[in-house]
């Protein structure tokens, strides 16, 4: 009796060393290979082909060219900032009322 409950737990201490070392294998195998590498996957035959250098860095630096003319005209560019002027203005007297209505409240409660 005893015999067999030792070859049981040498079959289950030998199935999890197995199962590790093939989790651990299938886990660095993915860090080598490419999934479109594989013969089985790969990529479609209509496919234009991968270049033979790795693509270089985008051109962060580069700046777009100095536009000929002015992406709004002056006349629309000065009433949007005199509507954004007024916008303004309007938030501060109302936020200048809600606080001045607030100090008020504040006062009366505190008689």
């Amino acid at each position: 009796m005893r015999l067999r409950g030792r070859m049981s737990e040498n079959r289950t201490s030998k199935a999890l060393l197995c199962g590790a070392l093939l989790m651990t294998a299938l886990t660095l195998g993915g860090c080598a290979t490419s999934i479109a590498d594989l013969p089985l996957v790969g990529t479609p035959a209509d496919a234009p082909g991968r270049p033979k250098e790795a693509g270089s860095y985008l051109p962060v630096e580069d700046l777009p060219p100095n536009r000929d003319e002015a992406a709004i005209a002056p006349a629309e560019q000065a009433k949007i900032k005199a509507e954004l002027l007024a916008a303004r203005d309007r938030q501060a007297s109302a936020a200048a009322a809600k606080d001045q209505a607030a100090a008020q409240a504040a006062a009366q409660s505190g008689r």
